[in-house]
């Protein structure tokens, strides 16, 4: 097995690992992703909120889909 192999495996263990952490706690993601967003609204004047928002929207999006993979 080459490097690129055990790369690979290893990616694919981290990606289960985290739609297992995911699954059943969407709901604490999405609180997550709202204190980060705020936080980072806060510290930057709001400057990049609109960027904020998109990031939010997405990492919410994907916690639901994920929460609903199984």
């Amino acid at each position: 097995m080459g490097l690129f192999d055990e790369i690979k495996d290893k990616a694919e263990e981290l990606k289960d690992k985290a739609v297992e952490l995911v699954q059943g706690h969407s709901d604490k993601v999405d609180e997550a992703a709202e204190k980060a967003g705020d936080f980072v609204d806060e510290k930057t004047g709001g400057q990049y909120a609109d960027k904020v928002d998109m990031a939010q929207e997405k990492v919410k999006e994907i916690a639901d889909d994920l929460d609903q993979a199984n």
